[in-house]
């Protein structure tokens, strides 16, 4: 019969690391499964990203994250967080994706499925899901979309040099993408649904990105809406109802991601039919279903802008708190 561990955690991002040191701490034998590599989501932001938050708000486990600058790279966070795995030696298994957990508080059945397609099962106490939400980019839903010039990710400008390229968003991915494909040669037109560029980009980004479209550097379609993309454009609508015909050679469509919410749902967490907020105690992290617990973005369902890293490396000290107070 396998292992029975105290606490089995879904997720090695920030916030699954962080409850796995929690629960260590507290003598708790953790095991995390992780579908891809450690902090695979910012592991897959662009290459050049500065976080908007300081390096003290993405600490975990009260190690020190040492950087050039108050703002770190993505490369600064990928070393301090192999480093903290290292530190408290977290048990951690890569590229082993959750498909099941099933079972009930006490003893759960989790199933995974390895790179090869291996399959295998693991017995858990409790269980954490702290799986993110940037897997799931949310689709424009327009014909097109599945074409290979269409990217819901941006990475880095340098393949897109002297070409034409559609960015689609106001919110920061969007305009970190817009600028720095400027920057690299690329011919951007900038497809906005709003009136204005989103209030949360970056206070250093905003500025750029707006002198950018006064003097027409970037080209911008505000209150516009993208309605098919065909193999060298993009046809839009806009406000007043012009059909445009926007010539490109790839899309970014930059939208926006949402938590999984049809995982959850599997494992009996209760969704809010509206906001799609599972239901879980603000004081405790546990679900509607005893034993299983949600950390990290996950737990503000569509309002992925509520939780960053920042409190989200809170939720585990609330998770194994309760976990300890019930065994």
């Amino acid at each position: 019969m396998s292992q029975l561990w105290g606490v089995l955690i879904v997720g090695a991002g920030p916030a699954g690391l962080a409850s796995a040191i929690e629960a260590g701490r507290q003598g708790l034998k953790a095991l995390v499964l992780e579908k891809g590599c450690l902090t695979n989501s910012i592991y897959h932001y662009p290459v050049n990203m500065v976080f908007f938050t300081s390096r003290e708000l993405l600490e975990i486990g009260d190690i020190p994250f040492a950087c050039a600058n108050l703002k770190p790279t993505r490369m600064e966070a990928l070393e301090y967080y192999r480093r903290v795995a290292d530190f408290y030696r977290l048990n951690v298994h890569f590229q082993e994706r959750v498909i099941a957990v099933e079972g009930a508080d006490g003893e759960f059945r989790v199933g995974t499925q390895g790179r090869e397609g291996a399959r295998q099962e693991y017995r858990a106490r409790k269980v954490v899901l702290a799986t993110g939400y940037y897997d799931l980019p949310n689709l424009l839903g327009v014909p097109g979309e599945d074409l290979p010039k269409v990217s819901h990710y941006y990475t880095e400008a340098h393949p897109f040099f002297r070409s034409e390229v559609a960015v689609i968003g106001g919110g920061n991915s969007a305009a970190e993408a817009a600028l720095d494909l400027y920057r690299h040669g690329a011919v951007v037109t900038l497809i906005q649904r709003g009136k204005e560029l989103s209030p949360n980009i970056k206070y250093w980004v905003r500025p750029d990105l707006e002198n950018r479209l006064k003097e027409g550097a970037i080209r911008a379609l505000f209150e516009t809406t993208v309605q098919e993309v065909r193999a060298d454009t993009v046809l839009v609508v806009t406000a007043g109802g012009e059909s445009l015909r926007i010539e490109n050679d790839f899309v970014f469509a930059l939208t926006g991601y949402h938590p999984d919410f049809d995982f959850l749902r599997r494992a009996g967490v209760a969704l809010d039919p509206q906001s799609q907020r599972p239901c879980c105690d603000v004081e405790t992290r546990e679900s509607n279903v005893p034993g299983i617990y949600l950390a990290g973005v996950i737990v503000a369902g569509m309002q992925t802008n509520e939780i960053f890293i920042e409190n989200g490396r809170f939720h585990g000290q609330q998770i194994v708190a309760d976990i300890k107070r019930k065994i």
